[in-house]
């Protein structure tokens, strides 16, 4: 009976998406355009120098949101922050992206109820994925894998899905031998897709996820986000996920889990550990970064911070030159092999620059007076160290 009533509920969905087709059809691109806003601004200066420099690095990008929309991300678009061809204009060679599949209603970075409305119920029905998608946090974290394999079969040489060490090696080559193709890998954001059952990391992995994320804006049966209710730690399911996670060729990030969460997860494993997308708290002392006692531990593991581009992260100084501060703060407290780029994008932020417009980070960098070792470590060397410890051969 209570399958029956699964099927129902999707019929009855499935009449009001038909009766407003137009409706929908316009309605998800208008929210991604007015949530994944790129502010207008004059063209950045960028210096000569800082051209070369950065078309001489590898970069690449700890977390985007950009398959939670309905664009074909092999042409560039028009709206968004992401796409293939300006990750290229970027010079881009790595870059996440993470599936996003349950968003409270309300969301905000000081509590969400784990019952709050789902928001990406609403995306789902509304950009008309397949049916199974619908009531299902796994088969929406697949599929939203399955869209980056249609992308990668649509434009081979351009888009290449990283699972194993041989994968990012050979897409490292193919780039120092003047290849332009993206190495792409593939996460989830909360481990809330598993549904509550171990077993299920054995779809993800083979779908692809190599990024786990424990948390998202709400406590999950992991245990306690950052964002959510009951401020706890790990559970046992937690701690089975991060042992299992440990033992497969995976990364596992922190983003948005609670602190509590966080310490229990070092005290538990020895792995390099990731906060994907995030700030420094003694640069922008807010709930959302960590305090930075917690990153430096996490960076004690041999981990990484991916450094946000978004206002909240940076306390509003989210201009090339005010990002290029906090990865400078960044590198002043946890060391420059403990920094990445974690940008956030797409995933309803809005930026001053979009990844098309990465030269101009370099820049101001540089203006900042961090070293060009430095840089070329923050912009991809860390990323590529941390991948190589964890992708299995």
């Amino acid at each position: 009976m209570r399958g029956f009533g699964k099927w129902v509920g999707r019929l009855l969905l499935l009449i009001v998406v038909v009766g407003g087709i137009g409706f929908f059809g316009f309605l998800p691109p208008y929210v991604e355009k007015t949530r994944n806003k790129v502010f207008e601004h004059a063209p950045y200066a960028v210096t000569d120098t800082a051209n070369a420099l950065h078309a001489d690095m590898i970069v690449g990008d700890w977390h985007a949101d950009s398959l939670l929309w309905s664009r074909d991300l092999t042409e560039r678009g028009n709206r968004g922050q992401v796409d293939i061809p300006r990750l290229q204009e970027g010079n881009v060679a790595l870059q996440v992206f993470t599936a996003v599949t349950k968003s409270p209603a309300g969301q905000n970075y000081d509590e969400n109820s784990d019952e709050a409305f789902d928001n990406i119920t609403l995306l789902a029905v509304g950009q008309l994925w397949p049916m199974n998608t619908w009531d299902s946090l796994l088969h929406r974290a697949l599929y939203q894998a399955e869209k980056l394999h249609e992308f990668e079969e649509d434009a081979p040489d351009q888009l290449k899905i990283i699972r194993t060490r041989s994968d990012l090696e050979e897409v490292l080559e193919a780039r120092a031998n003047g290849s332009k193709i993206i190495g792409g890998l593939l996460g989830i954001e909360g481990a809330h897709p598993l549904e509550g059952k171990l077993e299920n990391m054995d779809a993800l992995e083979q779908a692809g996820h190599r990024v786990i994320g424990l948390q998202h804006f709400f406590d999950n049966a992991l245990g306690g986000s950052l964002h959510g209710q009951s401020n706890t730690g790990l559970t046992d399911f937690g701690r089975a996920v991060v042992a299992e996670v440990s033992q497969r060729g995976m990364v596992l990030d922190l983003a948005h889990s609670s602190p509590q969460v966080a310490w229990d997860t070092l005290e538990i494993t020895d792995m390099p550990l990731i906060v994907s997308h995030t700030g420094l708290h003694s640069n922008c002392p807010v709930k959302r970064n960590f305090k930075d006692d917690l990153m430096k531990a996490i960076a004690s593991t041999g981990g990484v911070i991916g450094i946000g581009y978004w206002a909240e992260v940076s306390c509003n100084d989210f201009a090339p030159d005010g990002i290029a501060k906090m990865i400078k703060a960044s590198i002043d407290v946890l060391g420059e092999d403990h920094v990445s780029l974690g940008s956030d994008y797409d995933g309803s932020v809005q930026t001053k620059f979009d990844t098309s417009e990465l030269a101009a980070l370099t820049s101001a960098l540089l203006d900042a007076g961090v070293t060009e070792p430095q840089i070329r470590k923050v912009m991809g060397e860390n990323m590529v160290r941390v991948l190589r410890a964890r992708l299995s051969d």
